[in-house]
């Protein structure tokens, strides 16, 4: 599996990210699990690798060293677990990663919550909150 995060892989399209984060439709998957917080697009056709976006609010992290610490953190903890949500059939299309926390947690915290995440979106199409 190669473990690479190519720049095809990074959410950029203005016009997906409006459909992602829109709060009227019901088509997207949320999942919470601290201190991340998962909206995805389901997939309607064969995707060959999910988009992902990252994002760190500026209110909690004054700081853009903290923001890119914790943004490297997530990607990373992303690129060595991908192959869970890409082994399933239903590979979402797009998956937004926000960090809700407002203190920085160590990479095994983030990698266990990014583990658990992407195995509760490979599982079902309306995942459980927990």
């Amino acid at each position: 599996m190669d473990q690479r995060l190519r720049k095809t892989e990074r959410l950029k399209s203005k016009k997906m990210l409006d459909q992602l984060f829109a709060r009227k439709d019901n088509t997207s998957i949320a999942v919470f699990s601290y201190p991340l917080k998962v909206n995805a697009l389901p997939a309607s056709g064969t995707a060959p690798l999910p988009q992902i976006l990252v994002s760190v609010s500026k209110r909690n992290f004054k700081k853009a060293v903290d923001r890119n610490l914790i943004k490297r953190r997530m990607r990373e903890a992303y690129r060595l677990h991908k192959a869970l949500i890409t082994e399933v059939e239903s590979v979402p299309v797009a998956i937004a990663f926000v960090y809700v926390a407002k203190e920085i947690l160590p990479f095994a915290d983030i990698e266990k919550k990014m583990k658990f995440v992407l195995k509760q979106l490979g599982k079902t199409s309306t995942p459980t909150l927990s």
